[in-house]
């Protein structure tokens, strides 16, 4: 399983210090969580394609760089974040109106395209887009709201998910990945990884006072092997 540090705990005066602290531990895909102060009910604001610009030069190119726009205009603004330097821009299905226009101009534009959506959405709205995007981000908690502990009851979404994807890639070739997102932590990622998710977003769990970023992740891990 990949593990995917979310960046939104961090004091974003270390933001750099910490990123290289990951990346000396071994990760090597890093979350951005977008939120425009609007769509997310908390109304927070978070930080933009500048930033985003800064860590791609920090991390180079060998370092996958996604964002999740929590943003009402995903459809006008989502080349600011291709041109950035992210590999993989992920949009609510929620809050975008027309998906198909918008998975092809992300493609078109040689980025990989993903698709999340809230743990009340159903999760067959997702299902018809599955042979053309790259990743399914399942929120387990709701965007936004802090302070939310990690809901269970997605997992019948995620092995929904998993069963299709499985049988696409059998019939066609084309794999998705599924990423989930919201009170990941040593505890429960091994139930997670079993579900069927290949991509775990951590981020207290990884960035907390408790220990290093290393310390964390090795906890993590051991949870997954174990």
């Amino acid at each position: 399983m990949i593990i995917a540090p979310s960046i939104l705990t961090a004091d974003f005066c270390e933001i750099g210090n910490l990123v290289d602290q990951a990346i000396d531990a071994g990760i090597n895909w890093i979350h951005l969580d977008i939120m425009d102060g609007n769509w997310v009910v908390n109304k927070t604001i978070t930080f933009g394609p500048a930033i985003i610009n800064s860590i791609r030069k920090r991390v180079g190119d060998e370092i996958t760089l996604d964002c999740h726009l929590m943003i009402t205009n995903a459809e006008d603004t989502w080349d600011q974040f291709a041109n950035a330097g992210v590999d993989l821009i992920i949009v609510h299905i929620e809050a975008v109106d027309n998906m198909d226009l918008l998975i092809e101009n992300i493609t078109n534009a040689g980025k990989k395209c993903g698709i999340v959506f809230n743990p009340d959405t159903p999760v067959d709205q997702v299902l018809p887009y599955l042979d053309r995007i790259d990743l399914v981000l399942v929120m387990s908690v709701v965007p936004g709201k802090g302070g939310q502990s990690f809901m269970p009851e997605v997992e019948h979404k995620i092995r929904t998910l998993r069963e299709h994807i499985d049988l696409q890639r059998e019939e066609s070739g084309k794999d998705v990945k599924i990423m989930i997102d919201g009170g990941i932590k040593a505890h429960n990622i091994s139930l997670v990884k079993e579900w069927g998710v290949d991509i775990s977003v951590v981020g207290s769990g990884l960035i907390n006072e408790k220990g290093t970023i290393k310390e964390n992740l090795n906890e993590i891990q051991d949870a997954l092997a174990n």
